[in-house]
C-alpha cells in the first residue's frame, strides 16, 4: 500500500493534504507539534513531535519503523510578526529550525531513500513571499526563500530518476498561521485569503504530476512574478503594508 508522511498536519494546508491521501486510501502518517494531531478524525498513525529540533525529527522517522515513504509532505512551518531587530533570537532560531532544518532533516534521509529504489514523490509547501524581501516578516520570508530555491535544485539533481519534488507557493491561506504568528492586527491577517482545501488540492494534484512547482491563484502568481522584477526596496516597502502591524 502507498505510504504517505504529511507534516504539519493538524490544521490549515497540511490537514488539507492528509484529507486527500485518506481519501485515495493511502497509507497515513501525520505528523504536528501540538496534541491537536490525535484528534483530526483521520484514519492515520499520529506523531507528535517538535520539528525545530533534531530529537523531534528523529521521532518521525522511527515512527516509520523502516517503512519506506511513497508520498512525502513537507508542510510544517512557522512565523512570528515583527521586524528583526525587535524579535528575540529564540524566536528567530525557532523559524529557521522549524522551517529550514526540520524540513532538510527529514527530506534528505527519506528522499535518499525514494532515489535508492528510484521511486517517490515529495511536496514542500514554500510560499510566494520566498521571492520577496519580506519586510516585518523577514526571517519567515527567508526561510520561503531557502526552501523555493532548495526545491527547484533538487528537481534538476533528480531529473534522471523517477523521484520528484514539487514545491508548493501559496500566497496567504485561510489557516491558524496568523493567530500563532502574533499577525492579527496586520493587514495581511484580515483581508480575503485563500482555501487551504483548493491549496491542498492545487498542490497534491502538481506533486502527483511531477511539476518543479505550483503557485495556486492568479493573483499570487502575478504577486510572485511581479517580487521577482521589481526592486529590492519597492518590494520590501509593499511588504510591510501587508505584514506591519496596524498602530
Amino acid at each position: 500500500m502507498t505510504l504517505a508522511l504529511v507534516t504539519g498536519a493538524s490544521s490549515g494546508i497540511g490537514l488539507e493534504l492528509a484529507r486527500l491521501c485518506e481519501a485515495e486510501g493511502f497509507d497515513l502518517v501525520i505528523v504536528a507539534n501540538e496534541p491537536a494531531i490525535h484528534s483530526t478524525g483521520l484514519a492515520a498513525q499520529t506523531v507528535e513531535a517538535d520539528l525545530a529540533t533534531s530529537e523531534g525529527c528523529a521521532t518521525v522517522l522511527a515512527a516509520l519503523a523502516g517503512r519506506d515513504v511513497d508520498l512525502l509532505f513537507l508542510n510544517a512551518g512557522t512565523g512570528l510578526v515583527g521586524s528583526v531587530l525587535e524579535q528575540d533570537l529564540p524566536g528567530i532560531e525557532r523559524i529557521i529550525n522549524t522551517n529550514v532544518l526540520g524540513t532538510v532533516r527529514l527530506l534528505h534521509p527519506l528522499a535518499r531513500r525514494m532515489v535508492a529504489r528510484n521511486a517517490g514523490r515529495i511536496l514542500v509547501t514554500g510560499s510566494i513571499v520566498g521571492y520577496m524581501p519580506g519586510s516585518w516578516q523577514a526571517i519567515y520570508s527567508a526561510s520561503k526563500a531557502f526552501l523555493n530555491s532548495l526545491c527547484g535544485a533538487m528537481a534538476d539533481e533528480m531529473k534522471d530518476t523517477d523521484v520528484t519534488i514539487t514545491c508548493l507557493m501559496p500566497g496567504a491561506t485561510e489557516t491558524k498561521f496568523f493567530e500563532r504568528a502574533g499577525m492579527q492586527d496586520t493587514p495581511v491577517a484580515q483581508m480575503k485569503k485563500d482555501d487551504p482545501a483548493k491549496v491542498a488540492r492545487t498542490g497534491f494534484d502538481a506533486m502527483l504530476a511531477g511539476k518543479v512547482q505550483v503557485t495556486p491563484g492568479l493573483l499570487n502568481k502575478a504577486q510572485g512574478a511581479a517580487a521577482e522584477v521589481l526592486p529590492a526596496g519597492l518590494v520590501a516597502g509593499l511588504s510591510a503594508k501587508m505584514f506591519k502591524p496596524k498602530e
